[in-house]
C-alpha cells in the first residue's frame, strides 16, 4: 500500500531517516511530506513509532483531468468505498485546492459527500451518516489544478500531540519539531552528556529528549488511530506489535537532563509534563535567568534552546540585549560545548559574535525559523572579560553623540516648562533614520522605513545600534524600549491596537497629567508635536465654551479645563479614547457636569449638532477611510467643508484653532474667506524646541469670523 506521512517544512530528510528505520520504504520526498510504500502492520509501526510525522495517510487513487464538478462527482463515485467503511458507520471529507471551476473548497467536499452517499445507496440502498467532528472514516482529497489524490486518514490528525501537554507557555514548540531539534542538535550521538535548555517554557524540548533516550515510542499513550476503525484492522496482531515496542523501551536509562525558565509559573508546568509523559525523574527543571546563565555542569554537553523572540511590539530592545548578553555568556562559560540555538530572526544571530559550524531551516507554524549550531572552541571564546557586555559601535558613536548633545541643549526647557515626554531625535543623522521619544525612564522608537537601495542588513545593523546606544546612552533599562515601525498611515491604523501588554505610565507638560500607552498601540496616548498647540488652548479658555473634535485621548480637553473653560466637550469616535480621555480628566481632578464626552463621527456629528462654543480645536487626521465613517476623508481635500461645518457652532467673537500633520498642506484661504472666515498661520508659533529639526511636522492656523 501507498503512503504519505506529512511533517513540517525542514523535517523531511529526518523524517525519511526514521521510516526507513522503521522498515518501510521511501518512495519519494516533497516538501512537507515523505511518501513511502508498507504493508498495513509496517504503517502501523510508523504511526506508533514515529516522532516527526504530524499525519499518515493512505492513498486510495489519483485522478487527473478533474476539472468540474461533474468530473470530481464521477471520479469519486467510482472508487471502492466499501473496503474501508459501510453504510452504518459515518465519515467526512477534507478537501483542499482549487482550479478555474472548483473555486470552493467547501463545494468540493460536499461533491464527492454526495458521490459518496450514491456508491452506498446504489449498494445497499442505504446511506452513511456525515459526522465531521467524529466520524469513523476520514478523507481527504487534495486538488492541484486538474489533478485530485484521494487519502483515507490512517493515522488520525495531530500524531505530534503526544498527550503529555497539559499546559504550555505563549509560543509553544509542537512536539514533533522539538524531537527533530533534538536529532540535528547533535545530542543522540553521546546521550551520556548534559543537555540543557536555558529556555526551557513548557519542557518539550527535554521531554522528547528523555523519550527518544529511553526509547518510548510517542504513539504508545495515545488513545486511539483512525486505522483501528477500517475493515483490514486486525486487533490481535495491533496488540502484538504495541507490546514488542513497549518490550524495547528502557526506563533504566536516566539521560543528564537540565531546564531552566526565568518564569517559575512555566517551570511548574514543564514539571507537570514532565510527569504527564514519565520522564519526569530524568530532568531538572528550576528557575533560571538566561542573561545570567552558566553551564550547568562541569562536563561539556549541548546547550539546546528555542530562543525568545518579538512576540509584542516593543520587544526588540529586549532581545537584542539579551542575545548580546547571551553570546558572552557563551563565550565565557560554555567553552568545548555545542550550542544549538533556534531563532526566527536570522539576522539577529550576529550578536552572539560566534562563528556557526551548521544551519538548518524549519518551518515553526507559520514562522521561518533557523538552527544555529555552534562548537564553542578555545579560540572562539578568546578575548573575553569578565565585564557585562561590552556595547561598543564605533561606527555609530556620532549618534550617541547625538542623543547626548540634544538631551543637554533641551534641559533648562524641559525643567522650566515641566514636560517629561519630548523627541530627543528624529532622523538628524540620515543613517540612524530613526525618531527617538523619550517618555521619563522610557523611551520609543520610531523606524522610518528605509531607501530600497539600503541592504536590509545595514539597515537591521543600525537598527541593533540605535537600540542598544539610546538604552546605554540615555540610562534605559532595554526592557523600557518600544521599537515601533513609522509607515504613511492609512484610515485611523495608527490608532489601531499593535499588542497588549496593558503598561501605562503618567508624563507631565505645563502641569498637567496625562496617562501613556508606549506598547500597545502605534501611537502613545499623546501627540508631542501639538504641544504647544494644546498649550495655546489652554491660554485661550478662560471662561469659554470649549469644543474638542477628533479629540483622541482628550489632552487638548485637559488643557482647556485647566485653563479654567466654563464648559468642554471631547468628540471622538473612539470608546477606548473616550474613556481614556476620562482617565486623564480624572488624573487632573477636573470634574464637573459640564465636561461631556461624545462618541461619533466628528463630521457626521458637526452636520447634526447645534449649538455655539467660543473657543473650538479642531485636529482631523491626514487621511480616514475607517469603517465607522460613511465617506473616506482627505484632509487636504475636505478641509474647507470641515472647517466651514465647524464655523456654524463658532460664536460671533470666536476661535477655531485648526491643525494637521499633513506634508505640503496648502490651506484655501480664498474659500474660506468666500465662507467670511479669516485665517492667521501660527505654524511657527506651535513649534516646540525638541521638533525644532522638523519644520513641516504640523500646521496650525487660528480661524475667526470676518
Amino acid at each position: 500500500m501507498q503512503f504519505v506521512a506529512s511533517t513540517s517544512i525542514g523535517i523531511e530528510q529526518l523524517l525519511q531517516q526514521e521510516l526507513t528505520e522503521l522498515g518501510a520504504e521511501v518512495t519519494k520526498q516533497r516538501v512537507g511530506a515523505v511518501e513511502f510504500s508498507a504493508d498495513s502492520l509496517t504503517a502501523q509501526k510508523v504511526c506508533l513509532c514515529t516522532r516527526l510525522a504530524t499525519r499518515v495517510m493512505l492513498v486510495l487513487q489519483q485522478g487527473s483531468d478533474i476539472e468540474d464538478k461533474t468530473s470530481l462527482y464521477n471520479f469519486a463515485r467510482f472508487q471502492p468505498w466499501q473496503e474501508f467503511f459501510g453504510p452504518d458507520q459515518s465519515f467526512a471529507v477534507e478537501f483542499s485546492g482549487t482550479n478555474r471551476q472548483l473555486k470552493n473548497t467547501q463545494f468540493g467536499a460536499l461533491v464527492i459527500k454526495d458521490a459518496i452517499c450514491d456508491y452506498f445507496y446504489d449498494l445497499y440502498e442505504r446511506r452513511p451518516s456525515v459526522s465531521k467532528e467524529t466520524p469513523d472514516v476520514r478523507m481527504v482529497a487534495k486538488l492541484n489544478r486538474d489533478k485530485l489524490t484521494l487519502y483515507i486518514d490512517y493515522s488520525g490528525p495531530r500524531l505530534s500531540q503526544r498527550g503529555y501537554r497539559s499546559a504550555q507557555g505563549k509560543a509553544p514548540l509542537k512536539e514533533h519539531l522539538a524531537a527533530a531539534l533534538v536529532m540535528r542538535s547533535g545530542w543522540l550521538e553521546d546521550t551520556s552528556k548534559p543537555l540543557f535548555d536555558p529556555t526551557c517554557g513548557s519542557g518539550t524540548l527535554l521531554i522528547e529528549a528523555a523519550l527518544m533516550a529511553q526509547n518510548k515510542a510517542p504513539g504508545l499513550s495515545r488513545e486511539g488511530f483512525a486505522f483501528e476503525r477500517l475493515p483490514s484492522f486486525r486487533i490481535a496482531k495491533f496488540k502484538e506489535l504495541k507490546q514488542s515496542i513497549k518490550d524495547q523501551v528502557n526506563d533504566d536509562v536516566k539521560p543528564w537532563l537540565i531546564g531552566r525558565d526565568i518564569n517559575p509559573q512555566v517551570v511548574k508546568k514543564a514539571q507537570e509534563n514532565a510527569a504527564n509523559a514519565g520522564v519526569s525523574e530524568c530532568i531538572d527543571f528550576a528557575v533560571g535567568d538566561l542573561a545570567d546563565m552558566k553551564a550547568p555542569a562541569k562536563r561539556p554537553g549541548v546547550l539546546l534552546a528555542n530562543l525568545p523572540y518579538g512576540e509584542r511590539l516593543g520587544s526588540m530592545a529586549e532581545i537584542v540585549a539579551l542575545y548580546r548578553q547571551m553570546g558572552h555568556q557563551l563565550k565565557q562559560h560554555f567553552c568545548h560545548w555545542r550550542a544549538a540555538l533556534l531563532i526566527s530572526e536570522p539576522e539577529m544571530l550576529k550578536l552572539f559574535k560566534l562563528v556557526k559550524h551548521k544551519q538548518y531551516k524549519f518551518k515553526n507554524g507559520p514562522l521561518d525559523t533557523l538552527l544555529a549550531l555552534y562548537d564553542i572552541t578555545e579560540q572562539q571564546t578568546q578575548g573575553q572579560s569578565e565585564s557585562k557586555t561590552p556595547l561598543h559601535f564605533e561606527e555609530s558613536v556620532a549618534f550617541a553623540n547625538r542623543l547626548k548633545k540634544n538631551r543637554q541643549a533641551l534641559k533648562k526647557w524641559l525643567k522650566s516648562d515641566e514636560i517629561s515626554a519630548y523627541r530627543l531625535y528624529d532622523a538628524d543623522i540620515p543613517e540612524y533614520n530613526v525618531a527617538v521619544d523619550v517618555y521619563q525612564n522610557s523611551a520609543v522608537i520610531y523606524e522610518y522605513a528605509a531607501p530600497k537601495n539600503i541592504d536590509p542588513n545595514v539597515a537591521q545593523k543600525r537598527l541593533q545600534d540605535v537600540l542598544m546606544l539610546t538604552c546605554e546612552t540615555l540610562e534605559i533599562a532595554p526592557g523600557q524600549i518600544a521599537l515601533k515601525e513609522r509607515r504613511k498611515q492609512k484610515g485611523d491604523s495608527q490608532y489601531q491596537t499593535q499588542g497588549s501588554q496593558g503598561k501605562t505610565m503618567v508624563v507631565s507638560e505645563y502641569g498637567a497629567k496625562f496617562e501613556v500607552n508606549l506598547f500597545d498601540y502605534l501611537d502613545t496616548g499623546i501627540f508631542l508635536d501639538h504641544r504647544l498647540a494644546r498649550k495655546r488652548v489652554r491660554e485661550l479658555s478662560q471662561g469659554k465654551r470649549v469644543l474638542n473634535l477628533f479629540a483622541y485621548t482628550g489632552t487638548a480637553s485637559v488643557q482647556a479645563a485647566l485653563g479654567g473653560a466654563k464648559s468642554v466637550t471631547t468628540v471622538d469616535m473612539s470608546k477606548t479614547y473616550l474613556q481614556w480621555a476620562q482617565r486623564n480628566f480624572a488624573l487632573n481632578n477636573l470634574k464637573s457636569p459640564r465636561y461631556r464626552f461624545e462618541q461619533g463621527d466628528c463630521i457626521e456629528w458637526l452636520k447634526r449638532t447645534r449649538g455655539e462654543y467660543d473657543l473650538i480645536f479642531l485636529d482631523p487626521p491626514t487621511f480616514s477611510n475607517s469603517k465607522r465613517m460613511r465617506d473616506s476623508f482627505d484632509v487636504q481635500r475636505d478641509h474647507v467643508t470641515l472647517i466651514k461645518d465647524a464655523s456654524k457652532l463658532l460664536a460671533k467673537q470666536g476661535t477655531l484653532l485648526f491643525s494637521n500633520n499633513k506634508r505640503g498642506f496648502k490651506m484655501d484661504v480664498d474659500a474660506l474667506a468666500l465662507q467670511g472666515l479669516q485665517c492667521e498661520n501660527i505654524t511657527e508659533q506651535t513649534q516646540s524646541p525638541d521638533f525644532a529639526r522638523n519644520k513641516h511636522i504640523h500646521n496650525a492656523w487660528l480661524i475667526r469670523h470676518g
